[in-house]
C-alpha cells in the first residue's frame, strides 16, 4: 500500500461540511480479508451515535480509521470538515478517542496521566492539571489520583482514560466500549456526564454490543455488518417498530433457533 490516500469514486457525494463526522468510500483490507467494504456515513453535529455490529464487522476499523490511529486503503474522512489524514494533528485536537484494548502509560498515576494527556493536546501545565483534577472528581477517581494506573482495576482503567479522552475538550468523543468492564453507578455516571457534554454541542459516538444501551442513549445508529453499513439513521428508523436487539438480529442474521442437544435437556 502507498502512504497516500485514495480518493472516493468522482461520482459520489463529498464529505458533509456540516456533520461532525463524515466518511465516504472508506475501504481497509488486511491480506485476503476486507475488513471496511467502502463505508459511506455522516454523523450529525450534536448527536449521540451508537456504531453496533457482530465481532468482527468492522466497527473498530472504522473507527481507528477515523481518528487518525490506522491509515486507509481508500476513501475520505473528515471531522468538522477538516480533512483527517490530510490535516492530521488539526483533525486530532478536534477529537477525544477511548479505543478498547489500548495500552495506557499505566506507570504513572491516575492524576500524571491525565495531565499528561492535556499537555499532549497542547494545554499549559497549569490547566491541564486544574482540568485533570476537575474530571478526576467528576469521575470518581479522586481517591485514587495518587496512585499507579497498572494497579487501578478494570473499571477504574476505562474511567482514566476516558479522562484522557475528555480533557481538551474535544467537539467530537469517539468511545469503543466505554461501559464494559465498569460498574452500574460508575456507568450510570458516565452516562450522564456524556449526555451532558452532548447537550453541551459535543458530539458522541459510541461502540457498543449492549442494544439496550443504545437505544436508551443514543439518538442515531448505524449497524455495520461484513464491512459495510447494512441500516443507518435515527433510532426509531433503524429499528422500524421494533426494538433495536430483534432488527439487529433480522438485519446481521446468524441467530439459532435449536434447543441444543439431547443431553442438555434435564428430562
Amino acid at each position: 500500500m502507498s502512504g497516500d490516500q485514495t480518493g472516493p469514486d468522482p461520482s459520489a457525494q463529498p464529505p458533509s461540511s456540516h456533520a461532525a463526522l463524515s466518511i465516504r468510500g472508506l475501504v481497509k483490507t488486511f491480506g485476503a480479508k476486507t475488513a471496511v467494504a467502502g463505508i459511506d456515513l455522516d454523523v450529525p453535529a450534536g448527536s449521540f451515535y451508537g456504531l453496533v455490529g457482530p465481532n468482527g464487522a468492522g466497527k473498530t476499523t472504522t473507527l481507528s480509521m477515523a481518528t487518525g490511529l490506522l491509515r486507509p486503503d481508500a476513501g475520505i474522512i473528515s471531522i468538522h470538515g477538516v480533512d483527517v489524514w490530510q490535516n492530521l494533528v488539526d483533525a486530532k485536537r478536534l477529537v477525544g478517542v477511548l479505543s478498547d484494548g489500548v495500552a495506557l502509560f499505566d506507570r504513572l498515576t491516575g492524576e500524571q496521566l491525565v495531565t499528561y494527556a492535556g499537555m499532549l493536546c497542547g494545554l499549559d501545565r497549569a490547566n491541564a492539571v486544574e482540568r485533570a483534577g476537575d474530571l478526576l472528581t467528576m469521575l470518581d477517581l479522586t481517591s485514587a489520583g495518587g496512585t499507579l494506573v497498572v494497579d487501578y482495576s478494570a473499571g477504574m482503567t476505562k474511567k482514566i482514560a476516558l479522562a484522557c479522552a475528555l480533557v481538551h475538550a474535544p467537539r467530537l468523543l469517539v468511545l469503543d466500549e466505554p461501559f464494559e468492564s465498569v460498574d452500574p453507578v460508575s456507568a450510570a455516571n458516565i452516562r450522564d456526564i456524556l449526555a451532558g457534554y452532548a447537550r453541551g454541542g459535543g458530539t458522541v459516538i459510541v461502540s457498543s454490543h449492549s442494544m439496550d444501551l443504545v437505544q436508551r442513549m443514543c439518538d442515531h445508529v448505524a449497524i455495520v455488518s461484513q464491512g459495510s453499513i447494512v441500516a443507518a439513521g435515527t433510532v426509531d428508523e433503524v429499528r422500524a417498530g421494533s426494538t433495536l436487539e430483534d432488527r439487529f438480529v433480522e438485519l446481521v442474521g446468524g441467530r439459532r433457533h435449536a434447543e441444543g442437544p439431547s443431553w442438555l435437556q434435564s428430562s
